[in-house]
């Protein structure tokens, strides 16, 4: 040990000493921040990175080496060998690059302390092939035991190094790793110098091929500290870089692992690069090593544990396939009761990468979303869509012994109670309505609701009676019109409908309830409550129906209507008192068409709103021509009524006329007061309210309440006409009569006559106080033109 001091306090120069530390720190520091990198790399990319280690701290090592040798004073002129110093720098290079390369291989202690051990011995090398390449006079003799001492100082402080330098890559272990190098490069040189005698001899001669050791110190400094600096800021500017990409390696990694999908990726062989958490998860691999195998390997593992259906070698060879040509995949597969959508999307330059998405609820919420679509949200039975559906392909599957019937239902009366008991009473009847359509039919049948009190049903059935649709609708309508329990109502309606047959009737779907919708129209028109069959002739009257439509619209427009008026006779004066404004088609093509025929069209489409109040406007204007004396009676249907521009409309024709409002009567029949009694009342009252008289049209032949004559104050109530017609023949007409004239006297109320055609009648009706009277006994309706003439003439003279 004094010996080894000695040569350092008396035969070094401290200034070139110092120096060599620094290159010897710088040397240090580069290649522990080169090991870092070299770890944190693989295959190729981690041997190049030992590699350059190597490279500069090798460099390092050598250069700190024979700056230290100038610092070294031997006594005598010195030289140094260029070839074999050149083998130093190499044995400095190669054998760290063994050492480092072994440090790298795993992060256990033992093999790190290995590696380190072999870049000590690494620093010895090019540390004793160094000095054999010094030429001076003189003969080197070693001390075994410091030379040993030299080398175990080396190893030990070099693997203590990089064991610290592998525990963590941060600033503190770093710097600590560097001192260590330090220490071990420094150690060894200076003990391995004190291990140096010299004995001059004269007679050893230096070889030509030698450089002066200034020359060869300055020049390896200069190269080291250019080599080794640019090598740092190459260190630390990866250093940096890596740090970032950590950084973004870290926030991938926790974006992969946080998100809702399943993430797998595959190289162009098949195997895992790369996967997440929840890919496990949701492809139940979890528990199963998966980093780096085969896809097919993994396959096979869960087939034979009963996890995966089908052959794994075809699914595998599918899906690699469909990478090397590019194709994206995308399949749904069920994994513990779960739906998985998979896409598998082909990378660039081989490979895969699958995503993994649970789709249950997503297909939970389509199928809710399609079934919505397609049945009915009140009933839950098919709406129209899917019942066309149905239809169709029960028309497909239908053989030629197969029955196959097309039912449309409309339920009879529904409007009165749906109007007057509200809609949620309506809906529950509906709703019953369907529970029991549901329990006629069979499994091979279809109800649906198409809308409204719309509902049909397609019978299939193979090899049965002919007569089971028959049966059916009989069933039906007996079940439909049993009395229902609402809501504490007691409830009753009926059903009528119509039946196409295929293929008699059609063969496609429009075409079958199209003829069904026919023979509805029929049932109703016989009395409701009741089915048809389709008829050829149906078709007919429909189009002509249809054709009658669309010229009633254009009616308007061509003035083709014209207001007809029927005098009313008082009957104590025999004087005509009022005139019944009627409207008439006159048809360019067809002539004269009947009320009977357009009005009730009118009312079913709506027209009768705008003719209504067209004829109420020319009913004004021609009354307030006649005498002062003499009022107009103007027929309000049921329909105008739902018009809430109704009183306005009145108000406008009186106003636009300037007839007074107590010579206007307006007629309704007792269907006004039945849709909404309340807010029809309070219409009248406000009719009344400005002068307008009110009567109560065909009264005795609907629900004939007495309680409207008590809730509203009518001016007149009109006897139908059914009655007057039987007044001379049957007694019980004579009674009704009688009762209602009595009615009429006792309330104050005018009562009106309708359809008297005999003197007999006319005079049946003055005996018994009736108030008016109108009829083909005094005139048929006229023109306006014709009413000065039926007022001037007497009535005898005005005959029908």
């Amino acid at each position: 040990m004094y010996q080894v001091l000695n040569c350092l306090v008396t035969e070094h120069d401290w200034r070139l000493v110092v120096l060599g530390g620094a290159i010897c720190w710088l040397a240090s520091a580069v290649a522990i921040s080169l090991l870092h990198r070299a770890r944190a790399s693989q295959g190729r990319t981690r041997a190049i990175w030992v590699g350059l280690d190597a490279a500069v701290s090798g460099c390092g090592i050598w250069a700190t080496h024979f700056v230290a040798m100038l610092a070294y004073d031997p006594g005598a002129a010195a030289g140094y060998n260029i070839p074999v110093t050149l083998i130093s720098l190499v044995f400095a290079v190669a054998i760290s690059a063994v050492g480092l390369g072994i440090a790298s291989l795993n992060n256990r202690r033992s093999t790190v302390a290995m590696g380190g051990a072999v870049v000590g011995m690494g620093v010895a090398a090019m540390h004793y092939t160094g000095m054999m390449a010094l030429e001076l006079p003189a003969r080197i003799v070693w001390s075994p035991g410091i030379v040993l001492a030299s080398v175990l100082f080396g190893s030990v402080f070099a693997a203590m190094a990089l064991v610290v330098a592998v525990r963590r890559d941060d600033r503190s272990h770093t710097l600590a790793a560097t001192a260590l190098l330090t220490v071990a490069i420094v150690s060894h040189h200076f003990t391995a110098m004190g291990a140096v005698t010299l004995v001059p001899d004269p007679t050893l001669v230096t070889d030509e091929l030698t450089i002066a050791p200034a020359a060869l110190s300055f020049l390896t400094a200069v190269a080291a500290f250019a080599i080794l600096g640019i090598s740092l800021v190459a260190a630390m500017l990866d250093r940096r870089s890596s740090s970032e990409l950590h950084q973004q390696k870290v926030l991938l990694d926790s974006a992969i692992g946080n998100m809702s999908q399943g993430l797998c990726m595959f190289d162009a062989e098949g195997r895992i690069l790369l996967f997440n958490e929840r890919y496990a998860e949701m492809m139940d691999r979890t528990g199963m090593p998966l980093q780096g195998r085969m896809l097919i390997d993994v396959l096979q593992d869960q087939k034979s544990n009963g996890k995966w259906d089908g052959d794994p070698d075809e699914f595998f060879d599918m899906v690699v396939a469909a990478a090397k040509a590019g194709e994206t995949l995308t399949r749904v597969v069920t994994r513990n009761g779960r739906s998985i959508r998979v896409v598998d999307q082909p990378k660039k330059g081989g490979g895969w990468v699958a995503t993994f998405e649970d789709i249950t609820e997503w297909q939970q919420a389509q199928e809710q979303i399609s079934h919505m679509a397609r049945h009915d949200a009140l009933t839950n039975l098919p709406n129209r869509t899917l019942f066309r559906e149905q239809l169709e392909k029960a028309l497909r599957l239908a053989k030629r012994s197969d029955q196959l019937a097309v039912f449309c239902l409309d339920l009879d009366h529904f409007k009165e109670i749906n109007d007057t008991l509200g809609h949620p009473v309506g809906d529950a009847l509906l709703k019953e309505v369907a529970r029991r359509l549901g329990e006629c039919v069979t499994e091979h049948d279809t109800v649906a609701r198409l809308g409204g009190d719309e509902f049909a049903v397609v019978q299939f059935c193979s090899d049965c009676d002919p007569s089971a649709v028959a049966l059916l609708a009989s069933h039906i309508v007996e079940q439909i019109g049993e009395p229902y329990d609402i809501g504490g109502h007691q409830l009753v309606v009926g059903v009528s409908i119509g039946i196409s047959l295929a293929p008699e009737d059609g063969k496609n779907p429009d075409e079958l309830l199209k003829k069904a919708d026919l023979a509805l129209y029929r049932a109703k028109a016989d009395g409701r409550g009741t089915y048809r069959y389709f008829e050829t002739g149906m078709d007919a009257r429909a189009q002509a129906r249809r054709i009658l439509e669309l010229d009633l619209r254009a009616a308007l427009q061509r003035h083709e209507f014209e207001v007809y008026y029927q005098p009313i006779r008082d009957v104590a004066s025999d004087e005509v008192v009022a005139f019944e404004a009627l409207v008439r088609w006159n048809h360019s093509l067809r002539g004269l068409i009947s009320p009977v025929n357009f009005i009730p069209l009118a009312e079913e489409t709506g027209l009768i709103v705008q003719l209504g109040d067209w004829v109420l406007r020319q009913a004004c204007t021609d009354a307030a021509g006649w005498p002062k004396d003499v009022d107009v009676a103007v027929n309000l249907s049921p329909v105008q009524f739902k018009n809430p521009n109704l009183v306005s409309q009145v108000k406008a024709a009186l106003q636009a006329s300037g007839l007074p409002a107590h010579r206007l009567e307006l007629e309704i029949t007792e269907s006004v007061l039945l849709q909404n009694s309340a807010a029809t009342l309070a219409v009248l009252h406000e009719l009344r309210g400005f002068g307008v008289r009110i009567s109560l049209d065909d009264f005795g032949t609907g629900y004939s309440s007495l309680s409207y004559l008590r809730s509203f104050p009518f001016d007149k109530i009109k006897i139908d006409r059914s009655f007057v017609s039987e007044l001379a023949t049957r007694d019980d007409s004579m009674a009704i009569v009688r009762a209602v004239t009595g009615l009429g006297k006792s309330l104050g109320i005018v009562t009106t006559a309708e359809g008297v055609e005999t003197e007999a009648q006319f005079e049946l009706l003055r005996r018994e106080g009736c108030t008016q009277a109108q009829g083909y006994l005094f005139s048929q309706p006229r023109p306006a033109a014709e009413v000065n003439t039926m007022l001037s003439r007497p009535r005898a003279r005005i005959v029908a």
